[in-house]
C-alpha cells in the first residue's frame, strides 16, 4: 500500500479489485434483476384487479417505469379497501422475501471483495501487470457461500433497520405532501414545485442512508463484529477520514449520475427508432443489450466504490487490521 492515498489511487484500486472479482458483479446484477421481477408479480396482480374490478383500460395502468405503475395501481385501488389491503400485503411479502435474498448474497459479495482488497498487491500503481492484478482475484464458490452464511443474521438485522428507515421516510414524505396541502395553498407555493422539492430531498436522504448502510456492511465483514459495534466503528472511520471518504462518495455519485444520463439518452433514442417500420424490429435486442450493459455498469460502479472504502478503512484500522482481518474464506 502506498503511503499517500488519494481519491484517484483508492478508486483505481477499488475498481481493479472489483474487476478481478467480476463474478460478484454478475451475481449482484442477477440478484437485483430477480428482485425486480419478483416485485412485478404483485404489480401485475394489482393491474388485473384494477382492470377487472374498477373497469380501467390497460394502457392507463401499464408504464415502462415500475414505480409509476405501482403508484397508479395503489391510487386506483384506494376505492376498494379490501383489494388495496390484499395488494399491499402481497407487495410487502414479495418485497421482504426479495430483500432477504439480497441481504444473503451481499454478505458473500462484501466478504470476497474485502479479502481481495486485503491480499491484492499494489495494483493501483502503474504499470498494471497481469500477475499483480490476479492477486486481487479471490472469488470462489465455497468462499462466497461461506461469506453468505457467516454474515446472514447480522445483515438481516441491518437490512430490517434499513427497511424501517425507508418506510418511515416514505411515510413522512407522503404525510408532508398530503397533510400540508392547505399550507402549500395558503403560501401560494405551486404543488408541482413543492412535490419536486420534497422528492429531491427524499432522494438525497435515501442516498445518504444507503451510503451509511454500505459503510456499516463493510465494517461488519472486515471486523467480524455486531451491527451495533460496526455502526460505532463506521462513525469513527467517517470522522477520521471524512475528506477522502466523502470525496470518493462524491466522485462515484457523479459517475452514476453521468451513466444515468447517458442511459436515458440511449433509451430515448431507441424509443424513436421503434417508430420506424422494420427498423423498429432491431430495437428489442438493442434494448436488451442496453438493459444488460446498464445494469452491469451500475453494479460495477457500486462495487468499485466499496473497494475504495475498504482500502480507506484498512488504512484507518492499521495496525489493528492485521489482527482483526476478515475471516478466512
Amino acid at each position: 500500500m502506498s503511503a499517500e492515498l488519494t481519491v484517484k489511487t483508492v478508486l483505481k484500486r477499488g475498481a481493479l479489485v472489483a474487476a478481478a472479482n467480476w463474478q460478484v458483479t454478475a451475481i449482484q446484477f442477477v440478484a437485483e434483476s430477480t428482485f425486480k421481477m419478483l416485485l412485478s408479480v404483485p404489480i401485475v396482480g394489482g393491474v388485473l384487479l384494477v382492470v377487472l374490478v374498477l373497469g380501467r383500460e390497460l394502457p392507463e395502468v401499464f408504464s415502462s417505469d415500475i414505480r409509476t405503475s405501482l403508484t397508479f395501481v395503489a391510487t386506483a385501488l384506494t376505492a376498494e379497501p379490501l383489494a388495496l389491503v390484499a395488494f399491499l400485503m402481497s407487495f410487502a411479502l414479495v418485497g421482504l422475501a426479495g430483500s432477504g435474498l439480497m441481504f444473503l448474497l451481499k454478505g458473500g459479495t462484501v466478504a470476497v471483495l474485502a479479502r481481495g482488497e486485503r491480499e491484492a498487491e499494489l495494483i493501483e500503481e502503474p504499470p498494471l501487470r497481469l500477475k499483480p492484478f490476479l492477486s486481487a482475484a479471490r472469488f470462489s464458490i465455497e468462499g462466497f457461500h461461506l461469506g453468505c452464511g457467516l454474515f446472514l443474521r447480522r445483515y438481516l438485522r441491518l437490512g430490517l433497520i434499513l427497511i424501517v428507515v425507508y418506510v418511515v421516510s416514505g411515510s413522512a414524505y407522503l404525510g408532508v405532501l398530503l397533510g400540508g396541502y392547505r399550507w402549500f395553498v395558503a403560501t401560494n407555493l405551486g404543488w408541482t414545485a413543492v412535490a419536486g422539492i420534497g422528492s429531491t430531498a427524499l432522494v438525497a436522504w435515501i442516498t445518504l442512508v444507503n451510503f451509511l448502510y454500505l459503510l456499516v456492511q463493510m465494517v461488519v465483514v472486515v471486523e467480524d463484529c455486531s451491527v451495533r459495534a460496526a455502526a460505532r466503528r463506521a462513525a469513527r472511520f467517517l470522522r477520521a477520514d471524512a475528506r477522502l471518504v466523502l470525496a470518493v462518495f462524491g466522485v462515484v455519485l457523479l459517475l452514476v449520475a453521468g451513466a444515468t444520463t447517458v442511459s436515458l439518452i440511449a433509451t430515448t433514442s431507441l424509443g424513436l427508432i421503434a417508430f420506424v417500420p422494420l427498423a423498429g424490429l432491431a430495437v428489442i435486442p438493442l434494448q436488451l443489450l442496453a438493459w444488460l450493459f446498464r445494469g452491469l455498469v451500475f453494479q460495477y460502479l457500486g462495487l468499485s466504490a466499496l473497494g475504495a472504502y475498504l482500502t480507506l478503512y484498512r488504512r484507518h484500522a492499521a495496525p489493528d487490521a492485521a489482527a482483526a482481518a476478515t475471516p478466512a474464506l
